[in-house]
């Protein structure tokens, strides 16, 4: 079975990466021509055009995405559900909203054509060696492309979890936690770098992360984190949110469920904006040590 990625930034990189590791025939698209000329010159699988990605798959099509949440996505996949035959499978890997998943699969179901809403956790890292995958839709086409999420996650680091929009469902949560974890983590290096004490925080982070009930690979980027810049002098606690905790806290008020901790981590990453404390910092080089995500330098 071949696969078609279409999307090549720091998640889609590391897939295909990963999936030629494990010795699967890949090829992937980005509209970036830059890029997938760069990367063409650097020997990997990748084509020039829409087009030359379907052709290049077997009879029955596999797409995975790994593209931006919303009209990005959305609009991909619409041309996809346009452009395949019934029988083909769409994957879509990134944090997109659930309720756009359902929609998604509902489309592409109009056609006779299989949608799955695949959470992807893990990080840059994750996506190379071994990501964590959480999948919804059709157990039909789970059974199709169960052996390609196997290969590319972690150990016991894939999840079927049922109905179509489920997957991203769970991501959704995953990440609302996430923010909560990230801000305790934050905000309790700030007592210490306002406390009377010369605490190293490196080894701090590196001590918690070996043995304590706190140990995490969040503490072992934090500890990377000060390694890198013991102050975190060259970070403005500037924390951007891209959109999953605000998904869960909508879905919460609907359910009727106190999440107190993940609003209160949300609302500071706003607030951020406008402040600039060491907690913040912390977030801030959390945020780009597993996602790669952009900081605001000091």
């Amino acid at each position: 079975m071949k696969i078609g990625l279409i999307g090549l930034g720091k998640m889609g990189l590391n897939i295909l990466l990963n999936a030629l590791d494990n010795k699967w025939q890949i090829y992937g698209f980005d509209n970036n021509a830059d890029l997938s000329k760069k990367l063409s010159k650097e020997g990997l699988p990748v084509v020039d055009s829409f087009e030359e990605l379907i052709n290049k798959l077997d009879e029955r099509k596999v797409i995975l995405l790994s593209t931006p949440s919303g009209e990005i996505t959305n609009s991909i996949i619409a041309q996809l559900v346009n452009t395949l035959k019934p029988g083909d499978i769409i994957i879509d890997s990134g944090n997109s909203n659930f309720n756009d998943s359902v929609k998604n699969y509902e489309l592409a179901k109009e056609q006779d054509i299989f949608f799955l809403d695949c959470g992807t956790s893990g990080g840059m890292s994750g996506a190379r060696y071994g990501a964590c995958l959480m999948v919804g839709g059709d157990q039909e086409a789970i059974d199709v492309v169960e052996k390609f999420f196997i290969d590319i996650s972690c150990e016991n680091g894939y999840l079927y979890t049922g109905a179509p929009g489920s997957g991203h469902y769970l991501k959704m949560v995953h990440n609302g936690i996430e923010y909560g974890m990230m801000q305790a983590i934050g905000e309790g290096f700030h007592v210490l770098d306002k406390s009377d004490y010369d605490f190293d925080f490196e080894k701090v982070a590196k001590v918690w992360n070996n043995g304590s009930v706190i140990r995490s690979w969040l503490m072992e980027l934090t500890e990377e984190a000060f390694k890198d810049d013991e102050k975190l002098e060259k970070v403005k606690g500037i924390v951007s949110a891209s959109g999953e905790a605000k998904w869960m806290i909508e879905e919460a008020l609907r359910l009727e469920i106190p999440v107190p901790t993940i609003a209160q981590s949300l609302f500071i990453r706003n607030d951020s904006h406008i402040s600039d404390s060491f907690s913040n910092k912390v977030v801030s080089s959390l945020r780009n040590g597993f996602g790669g995500h952009s900081i605001v330098k000091s």
